[in-house]
């Protein structure tokens, strides 16, 4: 079996996968590019991105992994229908910490007051009396747009504080008994964040969710609240953000996913517009699930479904178009 490896992210753990793949596998690391001659012949390729001259090529591919959740760069309509897509996640517990960081430093104004510092300037109630003193994180109501795996993870940790939350998802249900306020479907958005002081973006990209938040919704956010993005950028009109942050709409946001990614070389505007500027951003570079713990559990999985593949086993996560 030959397996073709294209995505850095593994190689931190290439002895560990190396260890659980099937004895006697040839594996190719091509990170920085793949051969003609590799491709043609590869069973497996791990990797990110599969176009459709990639497809021409592969003669003998059975099984395109990727080592992470989105599959929006594969191809699916150029693969041939006996070609299995997979792909892994395990980063439910890093972003659930980025979430609570986040969280605990924009609503107690840790973040402004960090800025401030730098220029001497000391944004405390104790110094101004203009500055309100911040209400504990604790009592903060969250509202979880999307309620899957980074959800739960991140509620499971929020709610060790003594906050409340609800959620909206697409079927308007959660599984198990998760402690929530209540939950519904997207119908009752405006309300999910007109309520909350603390809203939490992890739904997925599609055409239902596209621009799902915008202007009026951020209005019902209001002046005091806080929005963290760890889905993707696009669920959040992009304009509408930056009006709302730069016009003291909303309190501040993290964002951790963008309009914009770079090509080549990790350099490249996220937005066209001046986020930068603002001071009441914390900007990420998609890093909020970006853990060797995360990177672990994926290869863990990543290498264990190619010897499931080898011995001729139903395979996990697989993904349709």
């Amino acid at each position: 079996m030959l397996i073709v490896v294209a995505d850095p992210n593994v190689v931190p753990h290439r002895e560990r996968f190396e260890a659980i793949v099937p004895a006697g596998a040839d594996i190719r690391w091509r990170i920085g590019g793949v051969p003609n001659a590799d491709l043609r012949d590869a069973e497996v390729f791990v990797g990110s991105r599969f176009d459709a001259e990639m497809a021409r090529t592969a003669e003998k591919l059975r099984l395109i992994h990727v080592a992470g959740a989105g599959t929006d760069k594969i191809d699916f309509g150029s693969l041939p229908p006996d070609v299995l897509v997979a792909n892994t996640f395990h980063h439910g517990r890093s972003i659930a910490e980025y979430v609570v960081a986040s969280a605990v430093m924009l609503r107690r104004g840790f973040l402004a007051q960090d800025r401030s510092l730098r220029d001497n300037v000391w944004a405390s109630p104790v110094y101004d009396s203009a500055i309100a003193q911040p209400p504990l994180f604790g009592d903060a109501h969250i509202g979880f747009v999307g309620f899957g795996h980074i959800g739960l993870r991140s509620w499971n940790l929020l709610r060790t504080f003594g906050c409340t939350a609800a959620a909206v998802t697409g079927s308007g249900q959660v599984s198990g008994d998760t402690g929530l306020r209540w939950t519904g479907d997207t119908s009752d958005l405006n309300r999910l964040l007109r309520e909350c002081d603390v809203a939490v973006v992890s739904a997925p990209l599609n055409s239902h969710t596209e621009g799902m938040i915008g202007a009026s919704q951020l209005e019902e956010l209001g002046p005091e609240g806080v929005l963290i993005n760890v889905g993707r950028g696009p669920l959040v009109q992009e304009q509408a953000l930056y009006d709302a942050l730069a016009n003291g709409v909303i309190k501040g946001a993290a964002i951790d996913v963008w309009y914009h990614y770079p090509t080549d070389g990790g350099r490249g505007a996220p937005s066209d517009l001046p986020f930068a500027q603002l001071s009441n951003v914390l900007m990420t570079p998609h890093t909020s699930g970006v853990t060797s713990d995360t990177f672990t559990g994926r290869v863990d999985e990543v290498a264990a479904n190619i010897s499931r593949l080898q011995r001729g086993e139903p395979l996990r996560n697989l993904v349709t178009p």
